[in-house]
């Protein structure tokens, strides 16, 4: 009977949180969420013989029977993915999500998506959800993108008359109207971005969830999809969750940012603070040289990066006329093909003032790739940054359609200091952030 009791007044207390939450502004609110996975590790063995199996069954039933039968399984690891996650978020928030790689972005999304249960926790959502998490999500391959439209509506609750109201909106703004009634197995991957977005922001939803996908996009549809997103949250006052690796975009979107670190929220606030923070955390890495800190079950991995000079040395601090080299290892663990490795250099506000691909110097490098170990290297010439500090970001991904891999994201932090050198005398507020020669022509006429 105490127990029933106990029972019904969870549910009492559960269901007065749910009405609080209706009445008040807060569309979004999160307590003590925690996501659980089960990591299965394989033993390093050259092969397996049927011996080797009828011991591993006699050993785990006589574990049954055993005092020390609860012991952990060493081929299995629990992993939190989050852990302890509370916040609230009201009524044409624009929330930007921030954090490394495996910091638990894309759980926290796929959870407020209803895509993942959590293992702990509780959520109160008010309002229907629409989410743009990957590259083709919620599209049937084998639809038309006019199919598709119908079906993505009536997912989110839309009738038919509805979604024929906002159709030709839709269509237009994704500009795939050529290509509506072919199936959308032959789109290419930004032409499933487009229609993807365009059907989430244009149905109405009350919260819009979007994490990096835009990444795919070229730059002037990012820049459409930003500026519908801010028109979705001012003009409209509905609620846009962002996860994004570009600092510019969350600073010109969000007026919110919320850092996680390992599946733990950091901070929770302004946008410049919360990126202040992250930059200034442990797990950011303050020294030119990081190594992964554990093997990861994946195609390929970053081992390490460093920023060195010509006599290969650490340091912090490089002067301006010095060159400088980006240096990587990485693994590969079976051979590959459409996969480049990308190096990003940032100044102190986290924008992006250098980019290069290898695939762009290296002859035929998205075309195979055979398992083993390979370093790479990256060389900023002298006098190329202005004086300042700067960090780097490192990625592996698939090329198409668009998947990371493997990253290490604002690590190996370095200063480039004024060596007084001509150069440096000329001035260098008139280099802006980058000093590369340009070639002119002059032609007489």
């Amino acid at each position: 009977m105490n127990d029933y009791r106990g029972a019904l007044s969870d549910k009492l207390f559960y269901l007065l949180q749910f009405c609080l939450v209706f009445m008040s502004d807060t569309v979004i609110r999160v307590e003590n969420l925690g996501k659980k996975y089960v990591i299965g590790h394989q033993k390093q063995e050259r092969y397996t013989a049927l011996r080797d199996v009828l011991a591993d069954k006699a050993r785990s039933v006589g574990q049954l029977f055993s005092r020390n039968g609860q012991r952990e399984d060493p081929t299995h690891e629990e992993f939190w993915a989050l852990k302890d996650v509370s916040f609230e978020i009201k009524q044409g928030d624009r929330v930007g999500i921030i954090g490394r790689n495996g910091a638990g972005k894309s759980t926290l999304l796929k959870i407020l998506s209803r895509i993942t249960e959590p293992t702990e926790g509780r959520i109160s959502i008010k309002g229907r959800v629409a989410s743009l998490l990957e590259v083709g999500t919620g599209f049937h391959p084998e639809l038309t993108g006019r199919e598709n439209i119908y079906l993505n509506g009536a997912i989110l609750g839309m009738s038919k008359r509805e979604i024929r109201r906002k159709f030709d909106e839709i269509v237009d703004f994704a500009e795939v109207e050529k290509f509506l009634d072919t199936p959308v197995k032959r789109y290419s991957s930004g032409m499933y971005v487009r229609l993807a977005f365009a059907v989430a922001a244009h149905l109405e939803p009350e919260i819009l969830i979007v994490d990096e996908v835009l990444a795919v996009g070229d730059a002037q549809f990012q820049k459409k999809c930003l500026g519908k997103m801010e028109d979705v949250a001012t003009n409209e006052g509905r609620t846009v969750l962002f996860v994004s690796h570009n600092v510019a975009a969350i600073k010109s979107l969000c007026d919110i940012a919320l850092y996680l670190d390992k599946g733990n929220p950091k901070y929770m606030g302004n946008v410049d603070k919360a990126f202040s923070v992250y930059l200034n955390s442990s797990s950011s890495n303050s020294a030119p040289y990081i190594k992964a800190t554990e093997e990861k079950d994946t195609i390929a991995q970053i081992i390490s990066v460093k920023v060195v000079n010509e006599c290969d040395e650490l340091s912090s601090q490089y002067t301006y006329d010095e060159s400088i080299f980006i240096k990587l290892l990485l693994s590969f663990r079976e051979t590959v093909s459409n996969v480049y490795i990308a190096v990003h250099v940032h100044d102190s506000n986290m924008e992006t003032i250098l980019f290069t691909r290898d695939f762009g110097s290296i002859q035929d490098s998205l075309l195979e790739r055979v398992a083993g170990e390979y370093n790479f290297s990256v060389t900023i010439p002298a006098s190329t940054l202005v004086p300042g500090n700067y960090r780097v970001s490192v990625h592996v991904a698939f090329s198409s359609p668009p998947q990371l891999i493997d990253g290490m994201d604002h690590v190996c932090p370095f200063e480039i200091i004024d060596s007084n050198s001509e150069n440096a005398r000329r001035g260098f507020p008139w280099k802006g952030k980058v000093s590369i020669p340009l070639k002119w022509n002059k032609i007489q006429v």
